[in-house]
C-alpha cells in the first residue's frame, strides 16, 4: 500500500523512514517533508494545512494510509476532511484534538476524568487576572509560591512561561494577554500551580476504545545542559525513562489513560490518534502537565528506533477502529537517544541557509540515524531551514554506548552556528 506522512518535522522523518519499512508498504510519501525525506522516500510540495489539495493528491494517488504528524492541521480538522472522503486517516478529529489545542478544554477533561493534574485558574482578560493577583498579594507566602503561566492555545511549544514568583506570573500574563507574544494562541491564559519532580513522556495509539501504550521515553525541554534556560520544542530524548517502573506504567495507564480516552468518549468526542501524556513525576504521584494528540518530537525518534513491529499494520488498525486486533507490540530492548542540533540562537530567531556537512559520515556510524527536522535543499545542498535542524539517534547496549555513539555521530555534523545539549540521557544513569 502507499502511505502519506503529512508534515516536515523530525517526528515526520522518523513516521515515514519507520513506515517504510513495513512488507506492505510498497511507497511512503511525505507532504510536504524536508531534505532528510527526500532522501529516504518522495516528498511532494503539499503544506501541511492545505487540506484540499492533500485530499486531491491522496485520491489521485490511491493513498491507503495517511498519517497525520503535526498539531496545527489536526486542530484545523484535517483527519476530519479525510474521513468524510472516505480515506484512511490516522490521526483525531479536530474536537479531539482540542486536548492539545486549547489547554482549558485540557484542563476540563481532567476536571470530568478525575486526572491528577495541577491546580488552576483561567483569565479572559487583564481585569480578571488583575482580582487574582491583587488577591494574592495579601498573602505572603503564597505570593513567593513558583507557578506556571500558559497561553491556552497552540504556540509551537513556546507558550509556556515557568515564574518563580506572582510578580513574575503578573508579568507573563501581561506578555500574554496585553503584548499578544503568542498571538492568537494567547487570547486566553491559564496560571498552574507548579509541580516538582521529573519529567516523562508517555504515549499511547488510541482507536476510541483500545489503549495501546508505547515504550516511555523523556525529553528535555530546557535549552541548555542542566535543564537550564528558555523552553524549547524539544532539545533530545532517550527511550526508555528508567523512572517509569513497570508498576507506576500500571498506575500511569489506570488512572490517566484510560480516564481521559473515557471521558472524550462521554464527551462526543472519542479519541482517535496518539495521546501523548506529559507528565510530572511528584512526591504525591504522577500528575499530567499536558496532553498532546500526535507523537512526540523529539521523543518519536528513540522510541520509533527501538519498534519492531509492523507500524503500518498498526497505524491502518488504529484508523479502523481495530487495535483490538493488534499482536503485542515487540521493542528492542536496547536503549536509544536522540540529541538535537539547532541553529545559532533558537529558540529566539536564527538564521537559515547554511549549509550543512558531514551527514553521510553521521548516517554511515552503525546504530546510528540521523532524523531531519529543519532541513532542505538549496542549490543541490542540504541547508538549515529550522531552529530544531537535526535529531541525531542512536541505539545501544546500555544508555551510556547509546548517547556515546549518538554524540560521536553529532561531532561529525557541522554548519554555521550549529549547538546542541551535551547531557541528554544523563538524567537516565540516576535510576
Amino acid at each position: 500500500m502507499k502511505v502519506l506522512v503529512v508534515g516536515q518535522g523530525g517526528r515526520e522523518h522518523v513516521l515515514a523512514w519507520k513506515l517504510a519499512q513495513s512488507p506492505s508498504v510498497s511507497e511512503v510519501i511525505c507532504a510536504p517533508g524536508n531534505a532528510g525525506t527526500a532522501k529516504d522516500c518522495r516528498n511532494v510540495d503539499i503544506a501541511a494545512d492545505d487540506i484540499e489539495r492533500l485530499i486531491e493528491f491522496a485520491k489521485k494517488e490511491n493513498i491507503e494510509l495517511t498519517v497525520i504528524g503535526p498539531e496545527v492541521p489536526l486542530v484545523a480538522g484535517v483527519a476530519d476532511a479525510f474521513e468524510k472522503a472516505g480515506l484512511n486517516v490516522f490521526g483525531p478529529s479536530a474536537k479531539a484534538a482540542q486536548l492539545e489545542g486549547s489547554k482549558i478544554f485540557s484542563k476540563k477533561i481532567m476536571k470530568i476524568a478525575k486526572v491528577p493534574t495541577a491546580e488552576y485558574w483561567v483569565f479572559r482578560d487583564t481585569a480578571s487576572a488583575s482580582n487574582y493577583f491583587e488577591g494574592v498579594e495579601e498573602d505572603e507566602n503564597f505570593r513567593d509560591q513558583p507557578v506556571v503561566v500558559k497561553a491556552d492555545g497552540l504556540a509551537a511549544g513556546k507558550g509556556v512561561i515557568v515564574c518563580k514568583n506572582h510578580a513574575e506570573a503578573k508579568e507573563a500574563v501581561h506578555r500574554i494577554l496585553v503584548e499578544q507574544e503568542f498571538g492568537e494562541a494567547g487570547s486566553q491564559v491559564v496560571l498552574e500551580e507548579f509541580l516538582e519532580g521529573e519529567e516523562a513522556s508517555i504515549l499511547a495509539l488510541v482507536d476510541g476504545n483500545t489503549i495501546v501504550a508505547l515504550e516511555t521515553s523523556q525529553d528535555h525541554k530546557a535549552a541548555h545542559d542542566g535543564d537550564k534556560g528558555p523552553n524549547t520544542g524539544g532539545m533530545g530524548a532517550y527511550s526508555p525513562a528508567p523512572i517509569v517502573t513497570p508498576e507506576l506504567m500500571d498506575e500511569i495507564i489506570e488512572k490517566i489513560l484510560i480516564p481521559t480516552v473515557h471521558a472524550m468518549k462521554h464527551e462526543g468526542c472519542p479519541f482517535r490518534g496518539v495521546l501523548y501524556a506529559g507528565l510530572m513525576l511528584s512526591a504525591r504521584g504522577p500528575k499530567v502537565l499536558e496532553f498532546n494528540v500526535r507523537f512526540g518530537d523529539p521523543e518519536a525518534q528513540p522510541v520509533l528506533m527501538r519498534l519492531k513491529s509492523d507500524l503500518a499494520q498498526i497505524l491502518l488498525a488504529a484508523s479502523k477502529g481495530k487495535l483490538h486486533e493488534v499482536d503485542d507490540l515487540e521493542w528492542d530492548p536496547r536503549p536509544a537517544v536522540c540529541v538535537v542540533m539547532a541553529s545559532d540562537g533558537y529558540p529566539g530567531s536564527y538564521e537559515k541557509g547554511f549549509p550543512i556537512r558531514g551527514l553521510d559520515d553521521a548516517d554511515a556510524l552503525e546504530n546510528v540515524k540521523v532524523f531531519h527536522a529543519g532541513t532542505t535543499i538549496k542549490d543541490g545542498e542540504v541547508v538549515n531551514a529550522g531552529g530544531r535542524v537535526l535529531g541525531v539517534t542512536a541505539i545501544g547496549d546500555d544508555i551510556t554506548a547509546a548517547k556515546l555513539s549518538a554524540y560521536q555521530a553529532v561531532k561529525k555534523i557541522r554548519w554555521d552556528g550549529a549547538w546542541c545539549r551535551t547531557d541528554i540521557s544523563d538524567k537516565a544513569r540516576e535510576h
